[in-house]
């Protein structure tokens, strides 16, 4: 009795999770965060292999890769640091520009017009308009 207790409670959990994960809001956001860490791959790679080189060449060949500070046994990799802040900053730049696109296509789709369905009416509402009429008339 308590086996068929348990696999009756595990097929009730089985199934409220199949449907919290069949929920659009929990795909969407998955889709959102495969999608981000690719783009953040790629924001890395643009600001250590174009950004970086470009504004360590402004600074007379600086590599901010190698810039670093030995105190005693440890090495402080500095340089390192500053790549991955203006990376940091790309990417918040990036997300706010596609935040602020989404919000404008949310306003336009909010703008439009919703079209309202044609009414049909029965012949006691024709009457009653034509009464009505009528009447406004007298």
């Amino acid at each position: 009795m308590a086996l068929k207790e348990g696999l009756d409670v595990a097929t009730k959990e089985l199934g409220a999770f199949k449907k919290f994960i069949s929920r659009g809001n929990v795909v969407d956001m998955a889709v959102g965060v495969i999608i981000g860490g690719a783009f953040g791959k790629i924001v890395t790679s643009l600001v250590n292999d174009i950004v970086m080189p470009l504004i360590g060449l402004a600074l007379g060949k600086l590599n901010f890769a190698t810039l670093s500070v030995k105190i005693g046994e440890s090495e402080i990799k500095y340089g390192a640091f500053i790549q991955t802040v203006i990376d940091f900053i790309i990417v918040a730049f990036c997300i706010f520009v596609v935040i602020q696109i989404f919000e404008k296509f949310k306003k336009k789709e909010e703008a439009k017009p919703e079209e309202t369905p044609a009414i049909v009416k029965s012949d006691e509402a024709i009457l009653l308009e034509e009464i009505r009429d009528l009447l406004k008339n007298k």
